[in-house]
């Protein structure tokens, strides 16, 4: 499912890099977010329609990924603080085990936002994605305002967030 067999160990030693804290990001100017359709890990469909004039997260993650472990803490903080604003967190996770396994993992880190598996259409469409985490914000607009590579802290993600409200 997952086209990633060579990037596996590439995306490894990258995420590994970025555990120390450095984040890259990048201003899109205003590029459109690609549309998607995935399952979530209950089984339900999920599509970018579904979040029309919503600002949303999406996050590129894996269960291996420390970076991507310590970024889940932030974001269950931002779906928490700016729910009622209408912020919608949805972390696509690209392991390849499977939806049973990465439940299990976030279930035991108390994630309470959106989760789901990518695959090689979402890859493909936000793509590259050569290293993990990777984060995009994105507008009411349903414009594409940043994109993060690596952990964000959380102070950085709210000033993100905050982009993304209005």
């Amino acid at each position: 499912m997952f086209r990633r067999a060579p990037l596996a160990p590439t995306l490894l030693l990258v995420a590994a890099a970025f555990s120390l804290g450095a984040a890259r990001a990048r201003a899109d100017d205003s590029a459109p977010a690609p549309s998607f359709a995935v399952k979530t890990l209950d089984g339900r469909s999920l599509r970018s329609a579904d979040l029309r004039n919503r600002p949303v997260i999406v996050d590129f993650w894996a269960t291996w990924c420390a970076p991507c472990r310590a970024s889940m803490p932030h974001l269950n903080d931002m779906q928490s603080r700016y729910a009622a604003r209408g912020l919608t967190v949805l972390g696509l996770s690209v392991d390849e085990t499977g939806p049973a396994p990465v439940k299990r993992f976030a279930n035991g880190l108390g994630v309470r936002f959106t989760l789901a598996m990518a695959n090689d259409d979402v890859l493909d469409a936000y793509g590259p994605i050569r290293s993990i985490p990777t984060t995009f914000f994105i507008n009411r607009k349903g414009e594409i305002v940043r994109r993060v590579v690596g952990y964000i802290d959380r102070e950085t993600m709210d000033s993100y967030v905050k982009e993304i409200l209005p």
